[in-house]
C-alpha cells in the first residue's frame, strides 16, 4: 500500500568536487560522519550545518560504510585500499590492514563484544577488529557470496547480507555461522538493520524490503516501484525502518504491516545511498551528489 504524505525534506550541502557522500552514521559527539567516497575523506556535519573535513592518508582509498564504535570513536571501511579506518571525534585517523589481500571491506557494525565487525565483499569472510586493531577473520560455508551490509543482532549475533547468495548470513562471535535463503531468486540484498526484535534488509533486484525473525522466518513486501533499487536500511523503532531508493531518488518508510510511505529527494538523481538515525531524532541520508538530506 501507498500512501501520499507530504515531505519534509532539507538537503545540506556536505562537498561539492566529486567526493561522493556514501556512508552516514551519529558519532558520540551529536554530529553526523559522512565518508566521501571518491575522495578519500571523512566529513563531519553538526546539526547547524557546519562541515568540517578530514582527509585519510590516502586518496584513492575508498572509504565506504561507517559506524559508531564501541570505544567512542568512529569506524569505517575502506574498500579501496582493504583496511579498516577509526577516527576519533577530534579527526585523528588510524587505519589497519584486512589480513587477505583484496578483500574489498563494505559492511561494518559494532559488535557484541566489544569488538568492531566487518564484512569482506571479494573474498567470502567476516572479519572483526579489536580496538588495537588486531583482526580475526571467518571464512563463510559459501563461495562467491558477496556479504555486504551487517548488523549487530537482537540475540547477540552478527547478521548480514549475501548479495549473490541470495540469502542471510549469521554468525555468532565464536564464528558460527548459519545461512537462511530468500525466497524470491535474484533478489540481492544489501543493507540490514535491527529493530531490536527483528533484523531488516533490502533487496536492491527486486525491489522489496524483508524482514527475518532470529528463528529465521523470512517475510518480503514488494515496493509501489519495483525498480526502486532499496540500498540502505535503518530502524526507528520496532516495526519502523527506513530506507533509501537508490534508482527511485527517494527515500521510503515502511511499518511492520508492510505499509509504505515514499519522499521525493528534491535534488533529481541524488543518488541516495547510507541512512541513518540523526541526533536529532530525525532520519538523515547521504546523496552522493555531495549533500546530506534530512527527512522529519
Amino acid at each position: 500500500m501507498q500512501h501520499s504524505e507530504v515531505p519534509v525534506v532539507t538537503e545540506i550541502a556536505v562537498a561539492d568536487d566529486g567526493a561522493g557522500p556514501y556512508g552516514i552514521a551519529t558519532g558520540p559527539d551529536g554530529a553526523l560522519w559522512i565518508t566521501l567516497v571518491h575522495s578519500g575523506r571523512i566529513a563531519r556535519l553538526t546539526l547547524d550545518g557546519e562541515v568540517t573535513e578530514y582527509p585519510l592518508d590516502a586518496p584513492t582509498c575508498g572509504p565506504t560504510v561507517i559506524t559508531p564504535g564501541p570505544d567512542g570513536a568512529l569506524w569505517f571501511t575502506r574498500y579501496q585500499d582493504h583496511r579498516i579506518g577509526r577516527i576519533t571525534t577530534a579527526g585523528e585517523a588510524a587505519a589497519f590492514d584486512v589480513p587477505t589481500p583484496g578483500s574489498g571491506p563494505y559492511g561494518i557494525t559494532a559488535g557484541p563484544d566489544g569488538a568492531v565487525w566487518f564484512t569482506e565483499m571479494n573474498t567470502d569472510r567476516i572479519g572483526r577488529v579489536t580496538g588495537e586493531g588486531e583482526i580475526t577473520e571467518f571464512e563463510l560455508p559459501v563461495t562467491g557470496a558477496f556479504p555486504s551490509a551487517i548488523v549487530t543482532g537482537p540475540d547477540g549475533a552478527l547478521w548480514f547480507t549475501l548479495n549473490q547468495a541470495n540469502a542471510i548470513g549469521r554468525m555468532t562471535v565464536d564464528g558460527d555461522t548459519a545461512l537462511y535463503p530468500l525466497p524470491t531468486p535474484g533478489a540481492a540484498p544489501v543493507g540490514i538493520t535491527s529493530d531490536g526484535t527483528a533484523l531488516w534488509f533490502v533487496e536492491i533486484a527486486a525491489g522489496q524490503v524483508g524482514r527475518i525473525s532470529v528463528d529465521g522466518a523470512v517475510e518480503e513486501f514488494p515496493l509501489p516501484d519495483r525498480t526502486a533499487k532499496p540500498h540502505a536500511v535503518v530502524a526507528t523503532g520496532p516495526g519502523n525502518c527506513w530506507f533509501t531508493e537508490w534508482g527511485a531518488n527517494r527515500i521510503g518508510r515502511i511499518t511492520v504491516n508492510g505499509d509504505v510511505t515514499e519522499y521525493d529527494l528534491p535534488t533529481p538523481s541524488s543518488e541516495p545511498h547510507g541512512i541513518t538515525v540523526g541526533p536529532d531524532g530525525a532520519v538523515h541520508a547521504a546523496l552522493e551528489v555531495g549533500a546530506v538530506a534530512r527527512v522529519s
